[in-house]
């Protein structure tokens, strides 16, 4: 778990942060293998007897005073009772001490929980399989396909051996393959125009799903011949009769949106006892133009911000609310979507992308073919671990609180300050904006601030095979489940200097806080978030001139000010990483808006 603030000294008050121009915040990775530092965290089982406060509901840690039948809150100061098997254990001497008496960083396995990826009663790891599915998109060009056989050819490298894949297609019908047999089958159930969300026969029906879900290892060979087989509708023959014209045309129809959501419905159907979260990468060509989730096709000029009715710099709606509804339904279900499209046409991905978001996955958007990197991005993607069925909770010290938070997550309905997060891999990041609570200070009598983060996460371990046989060329990897709880207490020093919160400022930090506020205040109003920004700029230049009052009039009358922060070199690369943002598509105006939320897919940062 690494833990990076932008001001690594906190700030006494509220007075001098303000004064100093720069956010006040973290940003959190909370599945990365170390801290920030490269430290591992401190390994162990018996989670559940890991001590919690009776008031805040903290999680015990080296920070906390300890006494013989007692311990304090290092987070809110409460006393709390141990009891005899507690005390017992905190008696512990040398090696024998638990893991969260040797580090403020633990990583604890947990027992199965009520309402958690592992049933209740049930042991603290579980049998499990990996599955994974690639839904492909027909209605494409030669070069498309190409492209992704490449990238999914890449796909069956990264992923682990033992685990599960299947292979669909889509257009105006959904293309199933069986790759269990001698040779690949496909069985095709069509999308019936004017569908109202269902198709005339389910998947299942189709093919059942363990047949659908072929184990990587035994049929890699046959997972390659049946993606050769793969054409676009394109090269289908079409023939041009009159009476064939409505035919014809769903030769190029693209019914995505119905398509996911048979797959979500079909993997669902088994939830629970073949697998615990699957994987669906899919590869677009172009907007959805068939069947519940169509995208309305329109030229950019009709895009163009100037047209749509309100302000003429306000991000274009959202088209449907369909997608919106299929992310609920997969995260209900366990299943991640990762969203790759390749193409330059407008396929209002500001739609779409809650899909994926939602759902704990990633968005890729590529221009064109030629210039694609898909095949390596989709293979470091899978080459990850990851952990699934995620709460995120941060809790401060009484001075302090969380005034904002961005991430792809999603709140808690009754309890606040926590986030739930379908998928997560090493490198998704989370981003927490700090302020004072009213009329509060750290001054040199109180207490250090300190953050802890509580992170529960459900992780799929390879135990390796499963076969006593070793010349057995089909044998099984075994894969298994475990239920964990990392938490991490930090505390931080404090100053009352301006020049000393200077040379604390992590650039990368701010400039992660400042992209969240931008992209959030621009989904109103393009044009006020970048003023905001140059505003932001400005100000800082001018807070960090006054601090080291370096601005001076020569004999012209001209004030001489520092604009490139030549006494703080931790300030340094800010103006020009602001600058980049301004310029950026992020905030481009006009005919190129739509593409801000086109290319924002997921936030990874500071790795």
């Amino acid at each position: 778990m690494a833990v990076r603030a932008s001001l690594a000294c906190f700030p006494s008050d509220a007075a001098l942060q303000e004064s100093s121009g720069i956010p006040w915040g973290v940003a959190v990775t909370p599945f990365s293998a170390a801290d920030e530092r490269g430290s591992p965290p401190a390994t162990g089982d018996e989670g559940h007897l890991l001590p919690r406060c009776e008031s805040c509901y903290a999680y015990f840690s080296t920070l906390c005073p300890l006494h013989r039948w007692s311990w304090s809150c290092a987070i809110c100061a409460a006393d709390n009772d141990l009891s005899p098997d507690a005390s017992a254990r905190y008696a512990r001497d040398g090696d024998q001490d638990p893991p969260e008496m040797r580090s403020a960083f633990v990583d604890l396995l947990l027992p199965g929980e009520e309402g958690e990826a592992v049933p209740a009663g049930a042991a603290a790891t579980t049998t499990t399989t990996p599955v994974y599915v690639a839904a492909v998109d027909l209605s494409s060009s030669e070069d498309f396909l190409e492209l992704v056989k490449s990238a999914l050819l890449a796909a069956l490298e990264a992923i682990s051996p033992g685990s599960l894949f299947g292979l669909l297609t889509f257009s105006s019908k959904i293309g199933l393959y069986d790759v269990q047999g001698p040779i690949p089958i496909v069985k095709n159930a069509f999308i019936p125009p004017g569908s109202d969300g269902t198709l005339f026969v389910d998947l299942e029906d189709v093919m059942p799903l363990h047949s659908f879900l072929a184990p990587v290892d035994s049929c890699k060979d046959r997972i390659v011949e049946a993606l050769e087989t793969i054409k676009p509708t394109s090269s289908w023959e079409i023939t041009a009769t009159a009476s064939e014209v409505q035919d014809h045309a769903l030769h190029y129809a693209r019914g995505f949106g119905l398509a996911m959501d048979a797959v979500v419905n079909y993997l669902c159907s088994e939830y629970g006892s073949t697998f615990e979260l699957a994987r669906i990468f899919t590869f677009l060509s172009g907007p959805p133009n068939y069947g519940p989730g169509k995208i309305e096709t329109r030229s950019d000029g009709e895009h163009n911000a100037a047209k749509m009715p309100g302000s003429d710099h306000t991000f274009i709606s959202v088209q449907t609310n369909f997608y919106t509804n299929l992310a609920a339904s997969a995260v209900q279900a366990g299943v991640c979507v990762d969203l790759f499209a390749i193409t330059n046409e407008y396929t209002d991905l500001s739609s779409l992308k809650v899909l994926s978001v939602e759902s704990g996955g990633s968005l890729y958007m590529y221009s064109n073919t030629d210039e694609s990197t898909l095949p390596q991005d989709i293979y470091k993607m899978l080459s990850r671990p990851y952990a699934f069925g995620c709460v995120l909770r941060l809790r401060t010290s009484t001075e302090f609180k969380i005034a904002d938070s961005y991430g792809h997550f999603f709140p808690d309905p009754q309890y606040t300050n926590v986030q739930h997060i379908n998928c997560c891999d090493s490198f998704a990041t989370y981003v927490y904006d700090f302020e004072f609570q009213k009329d509060s200070q750290f001054s040199r009598k109180s207490s250090p601030p300190i953050l802890q983060i509580a992170f529960k996460y459900t992780t799929i371990v390879h135990q390796g095979d499963t076969s006593d046989d070793v010349s057995n060329s089909i044998s099984r990897s075994k894969f298994t489940l475990q239920r964990r709880l990392r938490v991490r207490t930090i505390q931080y020093n404090t100053t009352a200097n301006i020049w000393d919160l200077y040379d604390f400022v992590d650039p990368d930090v701010v400039l992660t806080i400042l992209v969240h506020q931008v992209i959030l205040a621009s989904l109103s109003d393009v044009l006020e978030a970048k003023i905001w920004l140059r505003d932001w700029l400005v100000n800082a230049i001018a807070q960090y001139n006054k601090a080291y009052k370096i601005v001076r009039s020569g004999g012209t009358g001209i004030s001489d000010i520092d604009v490139d922060f030549i006494h703080c070199s931790q300030l340094q690369p800010l103006s020009r990483l602001v600058f980049a943002f301004l310029l950026s598509p992020l905030l481009r105006l006009h005919g190129q808006v739509h593409w801000k939320h086109q290319r924002f897919g997921k936030l990874y940062v500071l790795h």
